[in-house]
């Protein structure tokens, strides 16, 4: 049903930092957003699902708004778009599902829902040809899924190179400019708002993780079994590898990687790694994110800002509320889906199988003969070293134990892993070997 005003219907499931900043863009900026959209394209928010609708909030909203019902509020009869950010994927899919059986598009920015149950919410989607707009899912308010699916159409995609969890990056660049040990980061970055009370899927690297297989999947056309990623975090970076880093010319990043190889298959991994100091990803600090895209066409090309924060967010929100506003006035029925995987099935490189060069501490006993006996294992398993550096303790001159770092060549991980189970059994090393993945992108 169209409003009186022609205005295009919305339910807005939550109203926390995200919901409430799309609610204060669309009162601060909706006559510019139609001015610019057309005046087919307005908005009107008709149901809010709040938990607690008592709660002082500080946007300025009628409170007759508010509901505990997002059944209620997908069956609303003025409610024609839904926007979803509960968050979570139980409740979420529901939502999700009922929104899009009920025939009405969906702006989220859950980018969990879609990375683990995107095969049923696009396949919801197809089936009732309604479309699920996602640019929030991910690096907040950098349009990097637009530009994924529109401006780069014409192109193969080679490789997407990215730092897009800002908690992550604030407490890595905090480890390497004031020398903070990791708990003392996490610490601040919470004071500061930056990372949540639970922590959990900021710092291990997952919801880095979810944004490059949503990437992945919009420029290589298929959904990603996140059983198949390859995912560390960043809770295992030491103050002694970042000074290592420095001084070898890098700097520690929590990166994504989506690359496409030769053979069509398509690697995907999430971890800390090395990046030179030259490169321009190695610039990029605080919470801010920065994705790099390679193509045949176009090039290099490089998008960079805030990538979490109230109105970043609601920004993206916002454009997507404009897409499907669109949709709704001016396409036909069906005529604009979203996205939606086109094809069936893709094969993801093996992260066995995968190869570059390599950073590896070995905790050791500090002896004569211990390089040797590395080097002689690594040379073995065919694994080449361009560099060798061991740490020094001046307060410690005597020390029993010291950290031995070896730059080795690049060389399949599988191989890699199989040398360090050798080495782990030497009497000399005496924890487990640290290893960061040399970039150079």
């Amino acid at each position: 049903m169209i409003t009186n005003d022609g205005a295009v219907g919305v339910g807005l499931a939550g109203f926390g930092t995200v919901g409430s900043g799309v609610w204060n863009t669309l009162a601060r900026n909706g006559g510019l957003i139609t001015e610019r959209a057309g005046s087919a394209v307005k908005f009107e928010i008709h149901q809010i699902v709040v938990r607690d609708p008592d709660k002082p909030r500080a946007a300025s909203v009628p409170t007759e708004l508010f509901t505990t019902d997002w059944q209620s509020m997908v069956e609303h009869p003025l409610v024609e778009i839904v926007v979803e950010l509960i968050g979570g994927t139980e409740e979420a899919f529901e939502l999700v599902a009922a929104s899009l059986g009920a025939g009405k598009p969906v702006v989220t920015g859950n980018k969990a829902l879609l990375a683990e149950r995107g095969e049923e919410v696009f396949a919801l989607a197809r089936r009732h040809q309604t479309p699920v707009y996602f640019e929030a899912a991910v690096a907040g308010g950098i349009p990097i899924i637009k530009a994924a699916r529109e401006s780069f159409i014409g192109n193969q995609i080679d490789l997407i190179s990215g730092i897009i969890n800002g908690t992550s990056n604030y407490i890595l660049m905090r480890m390497t400019e004031a020398g903070l040990d990791y708990p003392t980061a996490l610490k601040e970055a919470k004071e500061l708002g930056y990372a949540e009370a639970d922590e959990t899927l900021d710092v291990n690297g997952w919801d880095a993780a979810h944004k490059a297989m949503l990437l992945g999947a919009i420029v290589h056309g298929f959904l990603i079994d996140p059983d198949e990623v390859y995912v560390r975090g960043i809770e295992y970076v030491r103050p002694l590898d970042i000074c290592f880093a420095k001084d070898l010319g890098y700097v520690v990043k929590l990166l994504c990687i989506v690359r496409q190889h030769e053979d069509g298959s398509i690697e995907i991994r999430t971890q800390p790694s090395f990046i030179p100091k030259t490169n321009i990803l190695a610039s990029v600090n605080d919470v801010f994110n920065a994705v790099a895209i390679r193509g045949d066409g176009f090039g290099d090309a490089l998008f960079y800002g805030r990538g979490a924060g109230q109105d970043p967010t609601a920004s993206s929100v916002v454009s997507d509320l404009v897409d499907a506003g669109r949709s709704l006035r001016e396409a036909p029925k069906g005529g604009n889906q979203g996205f939606l995987p086109y094809r069936k099935k893709g094969t993801l490189k093996p992260i066995d199988e995968t190869e570059t060069a390599y950073y590896v501490r070995f905790p050791v006993t500090d002896r004569p003969g211990v390089v040797a006996d590395i080097a002689s294992l690594l040379a073995k398993a065919g694994i080449g070293i361009s560099g060798t550096h061991s740490s020094i303790v001046p307060d410690e001159p005597d020390a029993a134990f010291v950290d031995m770092v070896f730059l080795l060549h690049t060389c399949p991980f599988g191989t890699l892993k199989s040398a360090l189970k050798a080495i782990e059994d030497l009497d000399c090393v005496t924890e487990r070997p640290v290893v960061f993945r040399i970039e150079t992108l």
